[in-house]
């Protein structure tokens, strides 16, 4: 299996910058075509787990993606300009749309730094990037490691928006995005939620049992461990849309 590389990346999800030497991880698909920059105004802000927040913005003009697609975010800290990249965590962009920020000072200041926003305040995006996201399957099966909960849900309701099925296994030492997992599961969706040392291989197999298509969210180890589990599941995993966060 071989790593795609366009640059070395530092996205909002990711811990530090992407390991050209990884060679574990099915894609890496974060190729940045930067393009016009947007203003975008925050609409809400709030918590969605443990050092972890949703922040909803105000759609800006043109902007037309699929849950699954990324922002690029600008930020200035100080006199240093930072970007980040966040995957788009809600089904619909029409008026509002959502992205889910770790928080957690260890993995850097830009999160810290949008906690700190309010209803009002802009900031300069550009997108949406990125080729692994939502095509109106019939079946969605998603796996997601840590920050990829958050495409996973915004995936699996549009799935299930469209009157189409949808599954999710989410695996991380710690829940976010209750509420909406929660709401699948009330819709009538697959969904299963694991400790980091939880057997992912059957639980996959489960989700799969009647077909679909495979999304993997998370970073590489979770990517490695998901695309391992997809092939013990006879799912090739050259033929899932794998996002690795680094």
């Amino acid at each position: 299996m071989s790593v795609l590389l366009s640059e070395l990346l530092s996205c909002g999800e990711c811990r530090g910058p992407v390991d050209p030497s990884r060679t574990d991880a099915v894609t890496i698909s974060r190729r940045v075509d930067v393009g016009p920059a947007m203003e975008a105004s925050i609409a809400e802000i709030r918590e969605v787990g443990s050092d972890a927040i949703a922040i909803d913005f105000e759609t800006p003009s043109g902007l037309d993606a699929r849950p699954g697609q990324f922002v690029r975010v600008k930020i200035e800290i100080g006199d240093e300009v930072e970007y980040r990249s966040y995957t788009i965590s809600s089904p619909f962009v029409d008026e509002t749309f959502e992205i889910t920020v770790d928080i957690d000072p260890r993995w850097g200041t830009v999160g810290p730094k949008l906690a700190n926003f309010e209803a009002g305040d802009t900031v300069e995006i550009s997108g949406p990037h990125g080729n692994v996201y939502y095509e109106d399957e019939d079946r969605v099966v998603v796996l997601a490691g840590g920050p990829g909960v958050g495409p996973a849900v915004g995936i699996a309701e549009r799935a299930l928006t469209g009157s189409n099925d949808a599954a999710v296994v989410y695996q991380d030492s710690r829940l976010i995005h209750e509420r909406r997992l929660e709401g699948l599961i009330d819709a009538g969706a697959f969904v299963r939620i694991l400790d980091e040392d939880d057997d992912l291989v059957s639980t996959v197999a489960d989700a799969l049992a009647d077909g679909g298509q495979a999304f993997v969210y998370g970073f590489a180890d979770f990517v490695s461990n998901a695309g391992e589990a997809l092939a013990e599941a006879d799912v090739d995993p050259a033929q899932a849309k794998i996002e690795n966060f680094g």
